[in-house]
């Protein structure tokens, strides 16, 4: 089979993504790409092996009569099949729709009827949620099923009333294509050749935290550039890094930093073992890390969050004197590196070298190998990470280096690296990206002064599909306006400090990003698991908290503690922890920070709504859910936080009887 390659202009290569992994093919023939376990072990696909099954997967889609630009949407748990799948897709031509595993049956409906696919992409976990909204799709879509157990899945599919001509298997496409493949590979090279460097790739739909979703249309330039500009900014050896992909391949961050950026650096992927459904993949994190061995991780705070939670537990457990070595090698870390771009003085590094060297070789060794033994680096993106959780990581010897984008720039802006790497920060610009701190006036902002973060680049996206008014709301005169609230600091660092419409206002019109607040709070807390703080023109700034049970219950039980309101003071003292923090302590301002709280019995979460896809609170949401309780803390009883509702709530978690 034949590797294609794009030409523009005598030997000037097009800047596509199918020129990439044509490119892959010949570069990296014989490198593993794409891993996936099954009972037998992990099984790999080459670079070379990966661009001939997509071929014939794009023959397969020309065959059964898919023309160029027709949407082919992707519902599936990350895997080789995933990846192949995809890269067939834009190979016939199509354009690629990544759904998020996390979406809502009814959210699934809405995405599909507004990109009008033709074809889904269906993994076995993701089935159900397909078929019972299945009478909702305008125009039924084809399914083509991606895993095994395709006996089952067919009669799922035939008890529904899905006719047998809309049902496909991905091996049946993939036949369908080696049987057909002589007379459709002049099609399929014209199909490459007449595309641009302008064709959109994929269509991306947002979280949806403000409305309806929109797709983000991104084209074969839009993520070329950004692949380029971020393997770069890491100087990614060639075929010498693998991941393990924790984050789902529809993330914009998973999508090009992940699977794309691997085509031009020989990268191999490691796919988290998904059978058994969503808390398989969870329980399977762990002996998956230390099978694979990668040599990063691409991560989010949610999952960062719980690495750290988990590390630190399992030190709680551990005797008094582990506790004490690891808590005192936790804060000489701390100390010997600083914020990693201005290191402290030599007299600093010198007293915290001993302590943080013993811990190392005791205890932070010994966690680094829980991750593998060849782990070097987390990227972080998706959220603000806390600066607490990166100088965890920076001291246990695993740095996450943050990094800041959105999927409307394909999607990286701005990150941290080995070479620059200032803890509190988003890192410098890529090298195509340009960037200003627009004022509300639209001029540009000094360093240090806040403003909106607005781009231009060649990773801009081409607009929002059939949704031409949000795209000129969007990018005005050339420049994507974010939404995003930041500034440059002195040292060129890029600080995003919050939305623009998450902003909290006070009584006399005074504004303020919440993020940075909550992120400190959930960062340094034992007990609160979530926080959302709010203030709307009000006299004082209040949050609603949920808990951690577990561990409410745990300390009930260690201190034999039976009176509400004292659980109740235990969780203001843990509000109000992250003060201790020499970083946190004068950072912000007193107006801002909530001084009433409500305790809720449930977590935020996707299934309630109020959690999106990205693992990013869903503001509007959690307001419009609980607005009895907002309006309640304003009130004389619910301002004072020892009331009837935190104490029902605070007994109810704990597992005490309410007198």
């Amino acid at each position: 089979m034949p590797i294609f390659k794009q030409k523009m202009d005598g030997n000037t290569m097009k800047r596509t993504v199918t020129a990439l992994l044509a490119e892959a093919a010949t570069e990296f023939a014989s490198v593993p790409y794409i891993f996936r376990k099954s009972d037998a072990g992990w099984f790999s696909r080459t670079f070379k092996e990966t661009h001939e099954e997509a071929g014939l997967f794009a023959a397969g889609l020309v065959q059964s009569r898919f023309e160029p630009g027709e949407r082919v949407a992707i519902l599936a748990d990350g895997s080789p099949e995933w990846v192949i799948g995809e890269f067939g897709i834009i190979n016939a031509g199509c354009i690629s729709v990544p759904l998020s595993i996390k979406l809502l049956p009814e959210e699934i409906a809405f995405r599909i009827n507004h990109c009008e696919a033709a074809a889904m992409l269906v993994s076995r976990n993701q089935l159900k949620k397909v078929l019972s909204v299945w009478n909702d799709f305008a125009a039924p879509p084809l399914l083509i099923y991606l895993d095994e157990e395709v006996d089952s899945a067919r009669s799922e599919c035939e008890a529904c009333g899905i006719p047998a001509d809309r049902f496909a298997t991905y091996g049946e496409i993939i036949e369908l294509g080696r049987r057909e493949w002589s007379s459709l590979e002049n099609e399929l090279s014209r199909r490459l050749l007449t595309s641009s460097e302008e064709t959109v790739v994929t269509i991306s739909y947002t979280s949806g935290t403000t409305g309806n979703p929109k797709g983000i249309m991104l084209t074969h330039r839009n993520y070329w550039v950004n692949v380029q500009d971020s393997v770069n900014a890491f100087a990614v050896p060639k075929a010498a890094y693998s991941t393990l992909l924790v984050i789902p391949c529809d993330h914009s961050f998973g999508h090009t930093v992940g699977i794309y950026a691997a085509l031009a650096r020989g990268i191999t992927i490691y796919f988290v073992d998904g059978r058994g459904g969503g808390m398989a993949i969870i329980r399977n994190i762990p002996g998956n890390l230390k099978e694979t061995n990668p040599v990063f991780l691409l991560t989010v705070p949610a999952l960062t969050g719980n690495f750290m939670k988990k590390v630190t537990q399992g030190i709680d457990s551990r005797s008094r004197f582990v506790r004490r070595l690891f808590s005192s090698g936790i804060r000489a870390g701390e100390s010997y590196w600083g914020d990693c771009r201005h290191r402290p003085s030599l007299a600093v590094r010198a007293r915290a070298f001993l302590p943080y060297r013993i811990a190392d070789v005791l205890i932070f060794r010994k966690i680094r190998a829980t991750f593998g033994h060849r782990i070097g680096f987390f990227v972080g993106g998706g959220a603000l990470l806390n600066e607490e959780q990166q100088k965890f990581f920076r001291t246990l010897g695993m740095p996450i280096y943050q990094g800041y984008g959105l999927t409307e720039a394909a999607p990286v802006i701005s990150s941290n690296t080995q070479f620059h790497h200032k803890i509190g920060t988003s890192g410098q610009l890529l090298a195509s990206v340009v960037c200003k701190i627009a004022r509300e006036d639209g001029s540009a902002a000094e360093p240090d002064e806040e403003g909106e973060i607005c781009i231009r680049g060649e990773n801009v996206m081409k607009g929002y599909f059939r949704n031409p008014l949000s795209t000129s709301e969007t990018i005005v005169d050339g420049w994507l306006h974010t939404g995003d609230l930041g500034h440059f600091d002195q040292d060129g660092f890029l600080v995003v400090t919050g939305r623009e419409k998450a902003l909290l206002i006070s009584s006399d019109g005074e504004k303020y990003s919440p993020e940075g607040i909550e992120e400190a709070i959930t960062g340094a807390s034992e007990l609160i698991h979530q926080v959302m703080i709010y203030n709307d023109h009000r006299k004082y700034t209040s949050a609603l908290l949920t808990l951690d049970a577990a561990r409410l219950k745990a300390i009930v039980s260690e201190r034999g503690i039976e009176d509400p309101d004292s659980l109740i003071d235990l969780v203001r003292q843990d509000l109000y922890r992250f003060r201790d923090k020499d970083a946190a302590r004068e950072k912000f301002p007193p107006q801002w920070i909530p001084s009433v709280f409500t305790l809720l019995p449930e977590y935020f979460s996707e299934e309630n709504r109020m959690i999106n896809s990205s693992m990013k609170l869903v503001r509007h949401k959690v307001m419009e859910a609980h607005r009895d309780e907002i309006e309640y803390m304003y009130t004389p009883e619910g301002g004072d936080i020892h009331n009837i509702r935190n104490r029902t709530t605070v007994c109810a978690l704990a597992g005490l009887s309410q007198s």
